[in-house]
Parts: C-alpha cells; sequence; structure tokens
C-alpha cells in the first residue's frame, strides 16, 4: 500500500493543528508555512478532514481550523480514510459480501489478502494523534526546538 501526498500532507497537517492548538483555531497559511505545503493544497485536504468530522473551521478574524475532537479520540486510520478512502492493500471480490469471485469458495490466497488488509486496518485504527503529538512533542525538545505552550501567535507569529 502506498499513501498519496494527500495522507502523509493531511496528516501532518493534523498533528501540527493538535500540537500548535488543539483548542483554538490555527490558520492554514500558519501550518502550511510549518510543514511546507502549499496554502491552496492544504484547503482541499482541509476541506476532506472537515466533511469527514475531523475538523471544524472557524470564520472571521483569528480564524482557521481547530480539531472536531480531542487528538486521544482520532485515529490514524479516521484521518487516511476520510483523505484516501479504503485503505486496503489488495481488493479481492471473494472477501466482499457481494458476489463476485467465482472460485472464492477454492481460493486461499483470499485469506491472505483478509489478512494483509486486516492488519493494516488495525495498525492505523490503534495509533491515536495524541501520541503522534506527544511523540511530536518529544523529538522537539530533543533537537532543543521550544514547544508550543499556549495558542498565542496561532495566525501566523512564530511560536
Amino acid at each position: 500500500m502506498k499513501l498519496s501526498t494527500k495522507g502523509r500532507y493531511g496528516l501532518r497537517a493534523l498533528i501540527d493543528l493538535a500540537v500548535y492548538c488543539e483548542e483554538e483555531a490555527v490558520s492554514i497559511q500558519s501550518i502550511a508555512r510549518r510543514q511546507h505545503i502549499s496554502d491552496r493544497y492544504l484547503e482541499q485536504l482541509m476541506g476532506k478532514l472537515r466533511r469527514a468530522g475531523l475538523v471544524v473551521s472557524v470564520r472571521g478574524a483569528g480564524g482557521g481550523y481547530r480539531l472536531a475532537k480531542p487528538s486521544k479520540e482520532i485515529s490514524v486510520g479516521e484521518v487516511l480514510r476520510a483523505l484516501e478512502g479504503n485503505l486496503d492493500a489488495v481488493t479481492c471480490p471473494g472477501n466482499e459480501d457481494e458476489p463476485g469471485c467465482e472460485d472464492a469458495d477454492l481460493c486461499v490466497t483470499r485469506y491472505v489478502w483478509k489478512r494483509i488488509n486486516d492488519s493494516i486496518t488495525q495498525a492505523v485504527d490503534s495509533i491515536m494523534l495524541e501520541q503522534l503529538v506527544e511523540e511530536s512533542k518529544r523529538l522537539r525538545e530533543e533537537k532543543g526546538q521550544i514547544c508550543p505552550q499556549s495558542c498565542e501567535n496561532k495566525n501566523g507569529g512564530k511560536q
């Protein structure tokens, strides 16, 4: 399975959003600047994440995006499915509820595909955004970078 930039950049943007202010709105421009992602592309990704119920947009002065729920309640799997769609590495009609494979009853490889797909699902659904936020903070501290303590300068100032 290979993720596109939608999944990779979108996950980075959500981690950034949670690191820099889980409760307050953060501007697209500030996320884009820190993550080196185009504003336009990031706006498209945030639209998908908003429709999936993972972020909410805040209009007006001081507006931007914020998480729709706590980072401990958002799995990497939710984020990736919102941006990429189905995460199955292999699509096998024999494993679907609908008929489509004449040899499904005799095909043993479908069990391999199901186990691979189930393993991917289990892996991404067991990693929560909060874990990645904590790991990000730990790495920043190791590198001597200051971790944001508040939401000050959330709309563009260096934090």
